[in-house]
């Protein structure tokens, strides 16, 4: 299995173990394997039996597998061991799923050390990272942007690595406080946290522009746990075959997946899942107010909003107006051309973005790579909570309500369709103060016990300007001073 850049004309293939560190492409795109792995119903069947006797590790080695050829087979069942066990993760299915209504079923990302989905790649990944670095007796330091669940989870799964220090970007104050107190509490020597003066998508920028300067990138060893990582998407792969597996009974059988998504790595994920073979009827994407996402799907215009115009809400982990991960769901749709990916993506989205409604292919896009799309209000949520607690006492976070109200507007509108999972974001405890408004209270059990007291912990952060060149100073005088 070899990558390419999605802005690569030239189609220059590379190893995984060369691309998993580095995050970007050399020139600026991101990296997607030359064709995905097809799966058949034998292949799907003898996975449904792996997850029954071997559970989740077992099955994401034979997926992830299918993406490396690099790394021994025998190592990576080893790998993937480590990263999907308990009590690092509450379940011992890893990631359950329930029915939560009629049609509707959810499943439990949210099972993991830091109480987000994101965990089900950083674990994989932090694994990952040490195993190279170790083979190869190098050093990394990871920079990363955050909107509120990646930080910790990468913090949490690299915390303590040798060879490992992590740089993260937060937009200052656009954080819920359970989500700065799990990543501003941790004392490790190696995680350096950075307030920002901006919203996420000024983080992420700053992200791209320090990974886009070669030099400085080459010179510090940076390296990226953000979704531009394709390592985050091929684990994130692994959970919707799992999903499909335990919300289903035979290889003929198919479900839908409402997925919450602000940065389009959560459902792109499920493009490439749904592109293998797995039987996925619809991906939904279910945005907030910030429905950039919602927009293309229905118009097929892509605009991005400015920092200024990017809303604040209380689903702020999707408060994105740029979307990362959409480049490589647009090379597919453009038959893989990196010459228009790159004039695409390259100039025009910083600009404000591109449009292909009137390209004759657009009307398809939908059908044939199988999208629809919902937003939702602050207005929704607060209903969705407060019905899901009411009615069947499951109590969901705010961006988790985001899918299961696009979810159910999805079945209303199609009332033969396939049951539709929704994938949990978060728990709750992340959201309180959202909570308390919705259902006018905060029930004890919101918050489990290993999570009890992170609010009183002291805070390590250094707030900085909105400034690529503040940022690399900061870098390069904290590696000069940490050793790792």
């Amino acid at each position: 299995m070899k990558y390419i850049s999605t802005r690569d004309a030239q189609a220059t293939p590379v190893t995984f173990t060369d691309i998993l560190l580095g995050g970007l492409a050399p020139d600026g795109g991101l990296y997607l394997p030359e064709e995905y792995p097809q799966l058949d119903a034998a292949t799907l069947e003898r996975w449904r039996g792996v997850l029954d006797t071997g559970g989740y590790a077992a099955l994401a080695a034979e997926v992830v597998a299918l993406f490396v050829d690099d790394i021994p087979v025998e190592d990576l069942r080893e790998i993937t061991a480590r990263a999907y066990s308990t009590p690092k993760f509450a379940s011992a299915q890893i990631v359950p799923v329930t029915d939560l209504e009629p049609g509707v079923k959810i499943a439990h990302l949210s099972e993991g050390p830091t109480a987000a989905f994101k965990d089900m790649a950083m674990q994989l990944l932090g694994e990952l990272f040490e195993y190279v670095l170790r083979k190869r007796g190098e050093t990394i330091n990871i920079l990363g942007a955050t909107s509120g669940d990646t930080g910790s989870s990468a913090e949490y799964a690299m915390r303590g690595r040798a060879g490992i220090r992590v740089f993260m970007l937060t937009p200052a104050g656009r954080m819920t406080p359970f989500q700065q107190a799990q990543m501003f509490g941790l004392e490790d020597p190696n995680i350096f946290n950075i307030a920002l003066d901006g919203v996420f998508d000024d983080c992420q920028d700053v992200v791209k522009a320090v990974s886009g300067d070669a030099a400085f990138k080459a010179e510090y060893h940076i390296g990226a746990v953000n979704s531009i990582n394709w390592a985050r998407l091929m684990a994130q792969v692994v959970y919707y075959v799992s999903s499909w597996i335990r919300a289903t009974d035979s290889p003929e059988d198919t479900v839908s997946f409402s997925v919450p998504t602000g940065n389009f790595g959560d459902i792109c994920a499920g493009h490439i899942a749904r592109s293998m073979g797995v039987p996925i009827d619809r991906l939904i994407v279910a945005t907030n107010e910030n429905d950039v996402l919602d927009e293309f799907f229905r118009t097929g215009e892509y605009r991005v909003r400015t920092s200024a115009e990017t809303l604040a809400t209380s689903s702020p982990s999707m408060d994105i107006s740029k979307a990362s991960n959409f480049e490589r769901f647009i090379f597919d749709v453009v038959g893989r051309d990196g010459a228009r990916t790159a004039d695409l993506f390259g100039s025009q989205v910083p600009a404000g973005g591109f449009s292909l409604s009137a390209d004759p292919a657009f009307p398809q896009v939908a059908k044939d790579y199988g999208f629809a799309s919902g937003s939702s209000t602050h207005a929704d949520r607060l209903a969705t909570i407060r019905h899901c607690w009411e009615t069947t006492g499951v109590l969901v976070d705010p961006h988790t309500a985001d899918g299961v109200k696009v979810a159910r507007d999805y079945l209303a509108e199609h009332p033969d369709a396939a049951p539709v999972v929704c994938l949990e974001t978060a728990l709750p405890v992340k959201f309180a103060d959202t909570i308390r408004e919705a259902i006018g209270d905060e029930p004890e059990a919101m918050t489990p016990e290993r999570f009890r007291g992170i609010l009183d912990a002291d805070r390590h952060v250094t707030d900085l300007p909105n400034d690529v060149e503040t940022v690399k100073g900061f870098i390069r005088d904290s590696i000069a001073n940490v050793q790792v």
